[in-house]
């Protein structure tokens, strides 16, 4: 990406740096994608070779993981789809292969790192595909690499992927990179991750000026091979903006609720989004106790939009339908749909959530803290 996206979760910066300064492109990806309930998305990739070819199925694998992302799967799920991917892209380019080609394009392979941030609980979950760990400097300013269990390369099938699960400290920092940052033709991998642990742990003040001070220290004469690196500080949704509630599986809760819903927008100083906010949380709620499974639970969250959230352990998914004129229901999700600026759902280790959020064009920015919050 040639600029960040806005979001509050994580402050980033990055250094690309092709090996093939001409052309300006190489195999190396990496990505910031916001997601649902103010997460999100860290992802930095490298595919086999360099050059054309590389950038070509670098494309399309991270236009691939962009729409996975959207999906909100969890990253060893995300990755063991990817996976599938890159094996059907290399029977298809396998079979368009001319053997004078200056590259078997039939050899397509890729690894991959996938991180999910979450600013309200500071968890951070992540899975590999045969890509480096990804680094921690601590408050300390001491950096380690992270013991993320390592899956296969893309590209090899039928092998699983797993995630794991850290909590990232008030005042970390978190590097992703590529192995052309930290393997070069007169340094192997353990001396090269040596390298970079020493260069995070020297304090630089601003993350870009780290970054450059990075890239000096490992790539003094420049990458020989395509090199990314991705560094995020994770920042703390200030716990006064989240609200949460536990809902009873009865049609009467809908009032408390909403009401509830009502009083933590007055807090927040958003009285102008009161009535869409109600309306979409008894809609929300009222279906989650008609189709849904208990427990259930509300939460609001107050980021640079109003974030609706009703959870229930029913793992069946909601879709949209249009109901006929004398149809007594089945406009829910349609209503929640237009009247706030994009819905979605996604599924979760006890169930699912469905979540909508709203912009708040009036209202004031996020409140973020960098202090410890204890999870909702």
């Amino acid at each position: 990406p040639q600029r960040m996206p806005e979001q509050s979760a994580v402050e980033a910066a990055f250094r690309y740096l092709p090996a093939e300064q001409r052309s300006g492109v190489g195999g190396d990806w990496f990505d910031v994608i916001p997601l649902s309930g103010a997460r999100v998305a860290l992802v930095v990739g490298d595919v086999v070779g360099h050059g054309i070819h590389a950038a070509a199925t670098m494309g399309r694998l991270r236009a691939a993981v962009q729409t996975l992302a959207d999906v909100d799967l969890a990253p060893d799920e995300l990755l063991t789809r990817l996976d599938d991917l890159v094996l059907r892209l290399s029977a298809e380019s396998g079979a368009d292969t001319e053997p004078s080609g200056a590259e078997a394009a039939g050899d397509i392979g890729a690894t991959c790192l996938y991180a999910v941030y979450d600013p309200v609980s500071r968890r951070c979950s992540m899975a590999l595909a045969g890509h480096p760990p990804p680094a921690v400097v601590g408050p300390d300013g001491t950096a380690e690499f992270l013991d993320v269990p390592v899956g296969p390369p893309l590209g090899l099938g039928g092998l699983p992927f797993e995630s794991m699960d850290v909590t990232l400290q008030e005042g970390s920092l978190l590097a992703l990179y590529t192995d052309g940052l930290i393997h070069s033709g007169h340094r192997d991998l353990g001396d090269g991750l040596e390298a970079l642990r020493e260069a995070l742990a020297v304090p630089t003040g601003t993350l870009d000026s780290l970054c450059d001070h990075v890239v000096h220290k490992l790539l003094p004469e420049g990458p020989a091979d395509d090199a990314a690196l991705l560094l995020v500080r994770p920042r703390a949704l200030d716990a006064r903006r989240v609200a949460v509630w536990d809902v009873e599986a009865d049609p009467a809760e809908v009032a408390r609720i909403r009401s509830n819903a009502g009083r933590a927008l007055a807090e927040w100083g958003l009285e102008d989004a009161a009535f869409v906010t109600e309306l979409v949380v008894s809609e929300l709620v009222t279906n989650a106790i008609r189709y849904g499974d208990t427990p259930i639970q509300l939460r609001l969250i107050h980021d640079r939009g109003l974030i609706c959230e009703v959870s229930d352990s029913s793992s069946t998914a909601p879709h949209l339908r249009r109901a006929r004129v004398f149809d007594e229901g089945g406009r829910g999700l349609l209503l929640v749909a237009q009247l706030t600026e994009r819905w979605g759902t996604r599924q979760t280790a006890a169930g699912k959530t469905i979540w909508c959020e709203q912009t708040l064009a009036a209202a004031g920015g996020p409140l973020l803290s960098l202090e410890g919050t204890a999870a909702i």
